[in-house]
C-alpha cells in the first residue's frame, strides 16, 4: 500500500496570506500604479533590485506627474525593503506596493504609498514584475489551493460512489448503480446460467467503475492516494481482478471495510480514515473541535468558549489549544493616550472597525480627559497569535465552512482547550 507524505503547513500563516491576498484583491489604483514583484527561490536579490531600480529610470517619462511619483515612489520602497533581506527567503518572497488613499476615501493627492510582503506558502518558481492598475494575486491565490488530493471510492456489487478529500472538505463526486443481479437465482435459469450471466455483468461494471474512476482521479483530480471502501469482498474482488489502471492501482492506500457503498458509503470511509490519513488538514481540524467539544460536554472544566473568556484565559497561561474559524472577522481596536498611556479597546466586526477609531480619536480620554488619543487596528488572529506566543500556547486556524467548523460557529467561532480546570486551581 502507497505511504502519502504531506508537508505540515502553518494554519496561521496561511490565514493571514489568505486574508492579505483578500484585502489586495478590493484594492484599485487610479492609474496604473500598483506594483507586484514576484521573486522565485533562489533568486539573486541583487539582480532584483537592479532591475526595479532600471524601472524607475524608465517611469521618468510617465506623463502625468503624480502617477510618476506614486510609481517612481513605490519602486523606492521596494527596493529599500528588499535591501533589509540578506538573502530571498526559502521558498521566495512577493511584495505588492502602491499609492492608495487612505481608509475611508479621499481626494486626489491624498494617496499613501503602502507596502505588503509575503513568503509563500510553497516553492515559487516564477519571476514576475506588473505595474498595473491592481495587484496580481493569482499566482500566490493558486498557491493556497491543496494540492494533496485523495480519492474515495465506495463499492459493493449495487452500488460505487466516488468522492474527494482536498484541503478542508470531503465532497461526494457522483454515484451509480451497478444493474447487476442478486445472487438468488431467478426463475426458470438453470444455476450455472445464472451465475455466468451475473459474473458477465459484474465484469460489465467494474469495468465501467474503473473507466469513471480513471476519469476523476487522473483526467480529472490528479490524486495522490486512493482508498477503496465497502461491504463484502465486491472491493477485493475489484482490485484483485487487476480492473483500475496501473497508475491508480499504485496509488491504493488502504481498503476498508464499511457498511454502505454509494454516497454514504464515501461519509462512512472517511469516517473511519483519520488513522491513515492524520497529516491532512480536514483530519487534524476535525480531531481538534472533537477534542473540544469532549472537555466541555464532560464537564472537566478543561472547555472554554467565549472570546473574552478565552483572551483573559490566554493572558494569565492557561490556555493548552486554542482554536478559532477562519470566518470569525473581528478587529481589535485600539485607543492609547499620548498623555497618561490609558488603553481603551473593543473586539468588533469589519464594518465597526472605522466608526469605533472615530470615537477613540474624537472623545477625550476617560482616564485624564486628554484629546491626545494613537489608534491602532489589528485582526483578532494577529492579536491572539501575540498573546499565545508568550505563553506558548498552541493556536489553530481552522475552516469555518467545513463541518467542524460549524460545530465551533454553535460557540461563537472560538474555543480553548485548557491546561487545567482554573476552578480548581489554588
Amino acid at each position: 500500500m502507497k505511504k502519502i507524505i504531506i508537508e505540515k503547513q502553518d494554519s496561521v500563516k496561511l490565514y493571514k496570506i489568505r486574508k492579505t491576498l483578500e484585502e489586495l484583491s478590493q484594492k484599485s489604483g487610479r492609474g496604473t500604479e500598483l506594483i507586484s514583484v514576484y521573486i522565485p527561490k533562489g533568486k539573486q536579490l541583487h539582480e532584483i533590485i537592479s532591475t526595479l531600480q532600471q524601472e524607475q529610470g524608465t517611469a521618468d517619462n510617465i506623463k502625468s506627474d503624480l502617477t510618476r511619483t506614486h510609481v517612481v515612489d513605490s519602486l523606492g520602497k521596494v527596493v529599500q525593503r528588499l535591501k533589509l533581506y540578506k538573502k530571498t527567503p526559502e521558498k521566495g518572497l512577493v511584495v505588492f506596493c502602491g499609492a492608495l488613499p487612505p481608509e475611508g476615501g479621499g481626494p486626489l493627492g491624498s494617496e499613501v504609498v503602502k507596502v505588503w510582503e509575503v513568503e509563500p506558502p510553497k516553492d515559487l518558481k516564477q519571476y514576475l514584475y506588473r505595474c498595473d492598475d491592481h495587484f496580481h494575486v493569482d499566482i500566490l491565490k493558486d498557491m493556497l489551493k491543496d494540492d494533496n488530493l485523495i480519492g474515495f471510492l465506495a463499492i459493493d456489487a449495487k452500488d460505487a460512489g466516488w468522492g474527494l478529500l482536498y484541503g478542508d472538505k470531503i465532497e461526494v463526486l457522483s454515484q451509480t448503480g451497478s444493474g447487476v443481479a442478486g445472487k438468488h437465482r431467478q426463475g426458470g435459469q438453470s444455476a450455472k446460467r445464472f451465475q455466468k450471466l451475473r459474473e458477465m455483468e459484474l465484469s460489465y461494471f467494474y469495468n465501467r467503475v474503473a473507466e469513471t474512476t480513471r476519469e476523476y482521479f487522473i483526467d480529472i483530480y490528479p490524486i495522490k492516494g486512493l482508498i477503496i471502501s465497502g461491504p463484502g469482498p465486491t472491493k477485493e474482488d475489484f482490485i484483485n481482478g487487476n480492473y483500475l489502471e496501473y497508475r491508480l492501482q499504485d496509488m491504493i492506500i488502504n481498503t476498508i471495510d464499511a457498511s454502505y457503498a454509494g454516497a454514504e458509503g464515501i461519509r462512512e470511509a472517511f469516517a473511519k480514515s483519520s488513522d491513515i490519513l492524520g497529516d491532512f488538514r480536514m483530519v487534524e481540524e476535525k480531531k481538534l473541535v472533537e477534542d473540544l467539544f469532549r472537555e466541555i460536554n464532560s464537564h472537566s472544566g478543561k472547555g472554554s468558549y467565549g472570546l473574552q473568556e478565552i483572551i483573559e484565559y490566554l493572558k494569565n497561561n492557561v490556555i493548552k489549544t486554542l482554536i478559532i474559524n477562519d470566518d470569525t472577522n473581528l478587529h481589535r481596536v485600539e485607543g492609547k493616550c499620548k498623555r497618561c498611556k490609558h488603553i481603551q479597546e473593543e473586539i468588533v466586526e469589519r464594518p465597526q472597525v472605522i466608526p469605533k477609531k472615530t470615537e477613540y480619536t474624537n472623545n477625550p480620554c476617560p482616564s485624564c480627559k486628554a484629546m491626545e488619543v494613537n489608534v491602532n487596528e489589528q485582526d483578532v488572529v494577529d492579536y491572539l497569535e501575540l498573546l499565545a506566543a508568550k505563553t506558548g500556547t498552541q493556536l489553530e486556524v481552522i475552516s469555518g465552512s467545513a463541518e467542524h467548523g460549524i460545530m465551533l460557529a454553535s460557540l461563537g467561532k472560538a474555543g480553548a482547550i485548557l491546561r487545567y480546570n482554573p476552578g480548581h486551581a489554588n
